[in-house]
């Protein structure tokens, strides 16, 4: 048998390797597998692990040592020296079933309490944008009061650097003190737009500034459903020619919005206008419409 191992050996060509045979296979996915030495001994394999060797893994444990990319999280223990590993989602249903809420403060109001509780001291910030004739992209800036739905359009620019961003937030901040009112937050998503400059804005004002999680669209729910109000009742029936153009219209429908535009949150008043003390007898009254925005935007008032 020796001189057969020889043989195989010293006579027989070189073994070439999966890797070797096709040039474009890499080395790490090559077969492992050698065969053994023409007559040499074969351990026999075993089909089943030794009855020492713990057979209970919990939460795939044995895949998770293997996988670390996977990226679950979980949870590492010893019972009766095993090792253990339990899967975040079976802590999730460990807590729900338990009833333990899985945010980080347990007690306290919610994010829908706090817009409602501190609405008349929140500024909400957004970018959105609006397409010229010529194809170019303007990006407008808006800031509403969620108190009392007073929106404000702070400016429009077809590159929103940091300078022009800045500048916006200084002359808001000009105008609430001219108004006479008191912020307590701000809030804005997470937007390039807003650099930490911006925000050093607001808080050497002593405003705190609040950003939206991610992917969070419901954080920010009125200066959102201004913005698909403002779409659908005027950019989306309008042909913008230029930037000034925009502008024009924009404040238009700010003044509208603002002045007349009736809001259910508000009992059908507009932010500007309050609803009067008293009902008059509407029979001895006219109805008059007038036009805003090119005709676009209607206004309906009373008149004797």
């Amino acid at each position: 048998m020796a001189g057969a191992a020889g043989l195989y050996a010293a006579d027989l060509p070189p073994r070439r390797d999966a890797a070797h045979r096709h040039s474009r296979h890499r080395l790490a996915l090559a077969s492992r597998h050698r065969p053994p030495l023409l007559g040499a001994p074969v351990a026999p394999r075993s089909l089943r692990a030794p009855a020492s060797a713990p057979q209970c893994t919990i939460g795939r444990a044995a895949a998770g040592r293997e996988n670390e990319s996977w990226g679950y999280r979980r949870i590492h223990g010893e019972l009766a020296g095993l090792d253990i590993t339990v899967a975040a989602s079976t802590v999730w249903q460990i807590l729900k079933s338990a009833g333990i809420d899985p945010a980080p403060r347990r007690d306290g109001p919610g994010w829908p309490e706090f817009p409602r509780s501190q609405a008349q001291g929140i500024l909400a910030l957004d970018f959105f944008t609006a397409d010229l004739l010529n194809g170019a992209k303007i990006y407008v800036l808006a800031v509403i009061e969620p108190g009392t739905r007073r929106v404000r359009v702070l400016g429009a620019t077809g590159h929103p650097v940091q300078a022009w961003v800045v500048q916006q937030a200084r002359n808001l901040l000009m105008d609430l003190e001219d108004a006479g009112t008191r912020v307590k937050f701000v809030l804005h998503d997470r937007d390039a737009s807003f650099t930490l400059a911006f925000d050093a804005v607001f808080q050497a004002a002593g405003v705190r500034v609040i950003r939206s999680a991610v992917q969070a669209p419901r954080m920010n729910s009125i200066m959102e459903r201004w913005t698909g109000s403002c779409r659908r009742e005027l950019l989306d029936r309008t042909l913008i020619w230029n930037q000034r153009h925009l502008m024009i219209v924009l404040r238009e429908y700010e003044d509208f919005y603002n002045t007349h535009r009736p809001h259910r949150t508000l009992s059908q008043a507009a932010p500007l206008r309050p609803l009067p003390d008293s009902v008059a007898d509407l029979d001895q009254f006219r109805v008059q419409r007038r036009d805003r925005a090119g005709g676009v935007i209607h206004e309906y008032r009373l008149v004797a």
